[in-house]
């Protein structure tokens, strides 16, 4: 399902317009990105848990070249799957 079958998806459960479904889930993103650059926790209980982790300097491989290369300490989000998200997706 993509963005705007998404949105159409929320405006026929809710009654909103597609265009402020859209806009919700627009701010949404802003928002998740927002409070994981802030190191926030954010907890949908059940469904799913978007926390930052910081990642250690490593070495990989160019996949183009094959050369080994340096990658360097970050953060990344971590994206966790809830008890009722896991239900749904076994059906």
């Amino acid at each position: 399902m993509n963005r705007s079958d998404l949105a159409s998806t929320i405006a026929q459960r809710t009654g909103v317009s597609v265009k402020d479904a859209t806009a919700v889930l627009a701010g949404l993103n802003d928002v998740i990105i927002e409070a994981i650059g802030r190191g926030d926790k954010i907890q949908l209980p059940g469904l799913l848990t978007i926390e930052r982790v910081e990642r250690a300097a490593r070495t990989g491989r160019n996949p183009q070249t094959g050369a080994e290369i340096e990658i360097p300490a970050g953060y990344a989000a971590k994206v966790t799957a809830g008890s009722k998200l896991k239900a749904a997706a076994k059906g």
